[in-house]
């Protein structure tokens, strides 16, 4: 592959429609035959994958070469090193202090056999369950650097269509909240309870499931990634960072297309997430470009641990992408989230600005077994555990959002919360919103706007309902 990486993202932030260009250079990979990077020269304290025996057909499972170059590398804090070339592999399980180097021309690719994932104690979308390990991971370690400019590809469509399998069986049964844990998918990548890790200027693709997971994990840093599930297909809840109750974390230059949130916090589901109470806090998101998700910016909706000191900034989204910042939860959840700042963002034909919705897709975020089914697993007990009313609603405050710009939009503001806990202490400033409607807010106390313009199409201001201390509107 002749483009630079950084190119690339330079371009892609400029014009948005130079993705085009950036297929094609996916499509010329999707063959099997990366553009041949020269072999990767030699150099002390490096392990080549191909003198543990990997093939790098693209055909051959090479998951014992690989990790036996790890478990050498970690030996003596080396790096592992690949010629050019596809490499097919299973699970993948990387040491502490070493560096794990997919060069330009190298292509990881995942093995479409679920067994050649081993099931590990993790959490997975809000509970703590067995899980299959991710196809790389950094679990329970420390001081790991996974970098390069070459591809980690899932070759998820396997999974993602047995997904879709599983949701025309479940649906009609009113099971659809169980869809998402019974179909067992690898994630791409997999932090879990590690410290001091950075990935950089990786592309990745057509993860099985989500892309990048930073669970109970510290010190982590995500720089001048490209993120692209899109590939052939669409990969159902193929997320593309998910920070979930994590503490010191930075996301820097990342330009993502999914197929569900992009730049998501997470911080456990329901009773069980009530009982981890994890926070997802100290987190810092930055200069980054969302093509295609579920939502720009997502806060949720597992919010049960609380968020807390969250800068983000500088970030673009674009058409199709349906939000921008979204915040989503449930009222089993529970959690507090405040000190929030989010700056500096621009979105381009997004029909909702920005959205608040704390009932949240019923169909999923509320588990309830129906009386005819007898025989289930123990995580559909878990999911089903009532939560009091009292503990279960969210409460957001000390929101600020600010230097936000608009264009092409339906609607500004889609806002609501619960009577009993409205959302409290928002500040707008210096927003330009060029919107269809400017929407509305219900169950609000203290929000203050300055310095906000909302070019509404159809003439009308704010719908504000059942709300408090509305200022500047």
């Amino acid at each position: 592959m002749s483009i630079q990486r950084r190119s690339i993202l330079q371009a892609l932030a400029a014009t948005p429609v130079a993705l085009p260009a950036l297929t094609g250079v996916t499509a010329s990979l999707a063959s099997g035959t990366a553009a041949a990077a020269s072999i990767a020269p030699k150099q002390a304290n490096t392990y080549q994958v191909k003198d543990f025996g990997a093939k790098g057909d693209g055909k051959t499972l090479d998951t014992k070469a690989i990790q036996d170059a790890i478990d050498a590398a970690a030996k003596t804090k080396g790096t592992v090193i690949f010629d050019g070339g596809a490499y097919r592999t299973g699970a993948l399980f990387l040491k502490a202090g070493m560096t794990f180097k997919v060069d330009q021309g190298v292509r990881l690719l995942g093995s479409q056999n679920i067994d050649d994932y081993p099931l590990l104690p993790t959490r997975i979308a809000g509970i703590e369950m067995t899980w299959p390990a991710a196809l790389i991971n950094v679990y329970k370690e420390r001081d790991v650097k996974l970098t390069g400019d070459g591809i980690i590809d899932g070759d998820g469509k396997v999974f993602w269509d047995s997904y879709w399998a599983k949701r025309r069986e479940y649906d009609p049964k009113g099971i659809r909240w169980a869809a998402d844990y019974d179909c067992r998918r690898p994630r791409l990548i997999q932090l879990f309870e590690a410290d001091n890790v950075r990935i950089e200027n990786l592309s990745m693709y057509r993860s099985g499931f989500w892309t990048v997971h930073i669970c109970y994990s510290q010190n982590i840093e995500v720089y001048n990634v490209i993120i692209r599930n899109n590939e052939g297909g669409r990969g159902p809840s193929t997320d593309g960072i998910d920070i979930d109750s994590s503490r010191k974390v930075l996301v820097e230059k990342a330009d993502i297309t999914c197929n569900d949130d992009a730049l998501c916090m997470k911080a456990g589901r329901d009773a069980d997430g009530l009982r981890v109470a994890r926070p997802t806090e100290d987190i810092v998101i930055r200069d980054c470009i969302v093509r295609d998700a579920a939502a720009g910016v997502t806060f949720g909706s597992e919010t049960s641990g609380g968020f807390k000191n969250v800068k983000v900034s500088n970030i673009k989204v674009y058409h199709p992408t349906p939000v921008g910042i979204l915040f989503k939860s449930a009222q089993t959840r529970g959690g507090n989230i405040s000190g929030i700042e989010i700056s500096d963002i621009y979105t381009h034909h997004v029909p909702v600005v920005m959205r608040v919705n704390l009932n949240w897709y019923p169909a999923y975020s509320y588990a309830k077994i129906p009386a005819g089914i007898k025989d289930y697993p123990d995580y559909w007990k878990t999911l089903s555990t009532p939560v009091p009313k009292e503990k279960g609603i969210p409460q957001l405050s000390d929101v600020y959002v600010h230097d936000v710009k608009a264009e092409g939009g339906k609607t500004a503001f889609e806002i609501s919360a619960y009577p009993e806990k409205p959302l409290k202490n928002f500040r707008f400033e210096r927003m330009h919103l060029d919107t269809w409607s400017a929407g509305s807010i219900a169950n609000a106390d203290n929000f203050t706007f300055k310095d906000v313009t909302i070019l509404s199409l159809d003439g009308k201001s704010v719908d504000v309902k059942q709300s408090t201390n509305i200022k500047g509107l």
